[in-house]
C-alpha cells in the first residue's frame, strides 16, 4: 500500500491545525468551517488509496468537529466533491464539474445550512442516500451524546 504520510499531513493534520489556530476567532464570530473531503471519503478510488484514506480521516474529523463545536456556535460543513475539472483530474476521461459551479454550490450549501454538501452532479446523485442512511443517523446519535448534559447521581 502506498505511503499516506503526505496526504495525511495535508488533509487531516493540516485541516485540524488550521481549525485549531482559528478556533478562538471562529468561536467569537460564530463562524463557519468548510472542509472539502471529497466523495473518496465515502468510497476509495482504488488508484489512489493514500489520498482516499486521508479524505476519509478528514471526513471523520469534520463530523467530530461538527458535534464538538456546535455548542460554541461554530458550524462545520463537509463538502463531498465528485470529479471536478482541476489539475488533479486532468488525466481522467470522465465527466467533470467546473470549479466555478462547485464553488457556487458550496456557498449555496452553507447558506442553506447543509451539513454535508454534494456540489456537483455525480455527488448530488448520492446526497439523499447519504442523508437518509444509517451512517448519517449514527453520526447524529453520537453528536447527541456530546450535547447531552451529564446526569448527577442521586447518591
Amino acid at each position: 500500500m502506498p505511503r499516506s504520510n503526505g496526504h495525511l499531513a495535508v488533509n487531516l493534520f493540516g485541516t485540524y491545525g488550521v481549525t485549531q489556530a482559528f478556533l478562538p476567532l471562529l468561536t467569537r464570530s460564530q463562524g463557519v468551517v468548510v472542509n472539502n473531503v471529497s466523495m473518496m471519503a465515502l468510497a476509495p478510488l482504488p488508484l489512489t488509496p493514500a489520498y482516499a484514506i486521508s479524505k476519509a480521516a478528514a471526513f471523520n474529523l469534520t463530523q467530530s468537529l461538527r458535534a464538538l463545536l456546535a455548542g460554541r456556535g461554530v458550524t462545520v460543513h463537509a463538502v463531498l466533491t465528485g470529479p471536478t475539472d482541476t489539475d488533479m483530474t486532468r488525466g481522467f476521461d470522465i465527466p467533470k464539474a467546473s470549479p466555478e459551479s462547485v464553488a457556487r454550490a458550496v456557498f449555496d450549501g452553507v447558506e442553506n445550512g447543509e451539513e454535508d454538501i454534494f456540489p456537483d452532479p455525480l455527488s448530488e446523485s448520492m446526497a439523499e442516500w447519504w442523508r437518509s442512511g444509517v451512517a448519517k443517523a449514527l453520526e447524529r446519535q453520537y453528536a447527541a451524546l456530546v450535547a447531552a448534559k451529564p446526569v448527577k447521581s442521586a447518591a
